[in-house]
């Protein structure tokens, strides 16, 4: 059981993210401030160093917790329907990420949209960025159906450790499909589809279930 101080703590900077959070929502990534972050909790700005040194270091906190939240939704979605079809479990995920995004567009923006200039993400981001990818890469794995090679080239064009567990003949079309989920979402959230697409849903439903088949689902 975690003692006073340190629910204090846990308290404390979950304030600051909250804050953060709504900074991000406002003014975007690239304008994100400690210093506004430490007005909006109302506490001095030595008070909030011993809990984020720098501007770069709440960025990241961010980061996680929206690769974090996005990776959850993803997993449950996947669990709520363990057993159905891989092409319905690979549909109900990408359906999970677009809702999660929808509901959450800034925090979308910043783990996908453009990169925040002058910020380098650490390696500590890696594990929770891969959480939505394992996902569905397991059920890419676990797909009985045809796959097409795409031949030598394209398979050795991706780098072998990216996805040490699928058929290296699979890679391609699972990055591919990676692109096509994480393209979809942002198009919709950034207006690209604007006078383009007027069903956003019978659209999105026709690239999961495209990009699902061309993993062998």
């Amino acid at each position: 059981m975690p003692t006073r101080r340190e629910q204090a703590r846990v308290e404390t900077t979950e304030r600051i993210l909250a804050a953060a959070r709504t900074q991000l929502a406002e003014v975007g990534a690239a304008a994100l401030s400690l210093r506004a972050v430490t007005r909006e909790v109302g506490m001095v700005s030595s008070a909030v160093y011993r809990y984020f040194p720098s501007r770069d270091e709440l960025l990241t906190a961010l980061i996680i917790e929206a690769y974090d939240a996005v990776g959850e939704a993803a997993e449950a979605a996947e669990q709520a329907d363990a057993g159905s079809t891989g092409l319905e479990r690979w549909v109900s995920v990408w359906r999970a990420v677009r809702a999660w995004a929808r509901e959450h567009p800034a925090q979308y923006a910043l783990i996908y949209g453009s990169p925040v200039p002058g910020y380098a993400a650490p390696t500590d981001t890696l594990p929770a960025a891969g959480r939505v990818a394992t996902v569905l890469v397991r059920i890419a794995a676990d797909g009985a159906g045809a796959r097409e090679d795409p031949g030598p080239a394209v398979r050795n064009a991706i780098v072998p450790e990216v996805l040490p567990d699928l058929d290296p003949a699979l890679a391609p079309a699972a990055i591919a499909a990676f692109t096509q989920l994480f393209g979809t979402v942002g198009f919709e959230l950034f207006g690209q589809y604007e006078n383009v697409v007027a069903d956003r849903d019978v659209f999105f439903e026709h690239v999961a279930r495209t990009a699902g088949r061309a993993c062998g689902l």
